[in-house]
């Protein structure tokens, strides 16, 4: 099931979700908007490769706006910290972002029970576009969790407060052969 607002916004007096910074205006029926950080960051390598750290290159988005460019990754971040214990945090774009041919994450709007930090999102488009820092691009929403929790998440991902590139190399443990 998926919390209402204002099952949110009570859950949030409980301490079982965290955002800060919390603006009453961005909360829906269902959802809370977050927004876009001025951070940006691409990927350099022409090629990516999982098993290796592979560079980026930070920019940073001016109050004018940044276009973005169909067939390239954008990893961006939301301004709001969130935190959420006996929920699992869900990402998806804003319809309005989406009607624009824009995707707020390619693959990884799932998030872990206990996660903290604020979200790295990997921005594409299909149709040119320009955005703005503090734009509401995003939101988030909660399930309820069926069972005990066990064990929340501590992951690489954890306490992330600016844009994070893929850490898959960290569990990529490959051994060279003889």
């Amino acid at each position: 099931m998926i919390l209402s607002g204002s099952e949110i916004r009570r859950q949030m007096d409980f301490g079982n979700i965290i955002i800060s910074d919390f603006d009453q205006s961005r909360l829906g029926p269902n959802s809370y908007n977050l927004r876009l950080a001025p951070e940006l960051m691409v990927y350099k390598e022409a090629i990516l490769d999982p098993r290796q750290e592979n560079r980026t290159a930070t920019a940073t988005i001016p109050d004018s706006g940044l276009v973005l460019q169909p067939g390239h990754l954008y990893l961006a971040r939301t301004m709001e910290y969130t935190e959420t214990h006996n929920f699992v945090p869900m990402l998806e774009g804003r319809s309005s972002v989406g009607r624009f041919g824009v995707f707020v994450h390619v693959a990884a709007g799932f998030g872990d029970v206990g996660f903290a930090g604020n979200w790295t999102l990997e921005l594409s488009c299909i149709h040119p576009i320009r955005i703005y820092p503090g734009m509401e691009i995003c939101q988030i929403y909660y399930h309820t969790i069926l069972g005990d929790v066990q064990d929340e998440y501590h992951g690489k991902y954890q306490n992330s407060l600016n844009v994070v590139a893929s850490r898959l190399y960290q569990e990529l443990n490959y051994t060279e052969e003889p």
